[in-house]
């Protein structure tokens, strides 16, 4: 028998090493040093293996990096590269087939990118796709929408949440001898006992009022006043009262727009998120904070596009279903349950 015959080919070979990368990613150092052995051996097994290796040890480093911002997990990376070997292969030449996996990688490295590690040190955070209610010792609510991270700073002159990333419903305890304030980098929102969302953008801070009302203020507002610990404290700032929402950002504070207040509550319960002519990117975003991995997309190719819509936050796939139903124009292509690829070619 020809012994060439037997050999792997280079599909299989790029395999191989996508499967050592996996191991050397272990979570369990003894496993991790194992696979360093084995994965030493089988390079020096066949010249087509250390070339192979060359092309993607590089990924060990970034594995190694993401494990160490994911608190020391390296599931997602793990689970991306699973997927690519999962996927149906063409008899393609090892470029492309390293090529995929570079490609099946990325989207869990994004993702922990955008998870930084103040998210994984922060007092209460959730897990994608998860939703949590926490009661604090004051009697206030908050619940955490997926993806979300918040810090706590409560003593005897202040009640204080640092929202580090995501989307909180806060309903506040009162308590008239401490003031009640949500920060964000774009400024922070002051109560006495009320009930409210607080929503992370990109680059700003989305306030919608359920109940009673707040005073807000941007972040050159408190650079230029910071406020005391005071309740009783006069500072300049726009009060917002319930059915009103409006976006901060560090410098300025938008025109107030009104919102349904039970129509938002009763989504919060439901795990369902409503908008009214709000642009397609901001809706990917908040469906985005609920699956896993990454949808990428082109902001300004479907800037035009504006929805009205009520999608489930809790079934993210039947919502990029519903988009594409009432937008023909979009393209929406699952390559794998990691990444995501939405754009809205030119039709010729």
């Amino acid at each position: 028998m020809n012994a060439r015959a037997v050999e792997p080919d280079e599909d299989a070979i790029a395999a191989q090493a996508a499967e050592w990368i996996v191991m050397l990613s272990a979570d369990d150092p003894a496993e991790r040093a194992e696979a360093q052995v084995g994965f030493s051996t089988w390079k020096q097994a066949d010249p087509r293996h250390a070339a192979a290796a060359a092309q993607l040890e590089g990924l060990i480093g970034q594995l190694q990096a993401m494990r160490q911002q994911a608190g020391g997990s390296a599931g997602p990376a793990r689970a991306a590269l699973h997927a690519a070997q999962g996927t149906k292969r063409s008899r393609s030449k090892l470029p492309r087939a390293l090529g995929l996996l570079l490609l099946m990688l990325a989207p869990a490295y994004v993702t922990l990118q955008i998870r930084p590690p103040a998210y994984w040190l922060a007092d209460f955070h959730t897990a994608t796709g998860e939703w949590a209610t926490h009661t604090l010792q004051d009697g206030t609510r908050v619940t955490l929408n997926s993806a979300s991270a918040i810090n706590l700073h409560y003593d005897a002159g202040q009640r204080r949440i640092e929202l580090v990333q995501g989307e909180i419903l806060v309903d506040v305890a009162k308590d008239r001898t401490r003031p009640f304030v949500v920060e964000t980098p774009e400024g922070n929102i002051r109560a006495l006992g009320t009930r409210f969302v607080v929503d992370r953008e990109e680059d700003a801070t989305l306030l919608s009022m359920l109940e009673s009302k707040v005073l807000v203020r941007t972040a050159r507002e408190i650079a230029a006043q910071p406020l005391g610990t005071d309740a009783k404290t006069n500072a300049e700032g726009l009060r917002v009262s319930a059915g009103e929402r409006v976006r901060m950002t560090p410098e300025a504070i938008s025109p107030v727009e009104k919102i349904n207040p039970r129509e938002l509550s009763d989504a919060w319960q439901k795990h369902e998120l409503i908008v009214n002519n709000a642009p397609l990117s901001q809706v990917l975003d908040a469906l985005a904070r609920q699956r896993p991995g990454y949808i990428q997309y082109n902001r300004a190719q479907i800037e035009n596009i504006r929805v009205s819509a009520v999608l489930p936050l809790n079934d993210s796939e039947r919502a990029l279903q519903l988009l594409l139903n009432n937008f023909p124009q979009l393209r929406i292509r699952m390559l794998t349950r990691y990444l995501v690829l939405i754009d809205a070619p030119t039709r010729q």
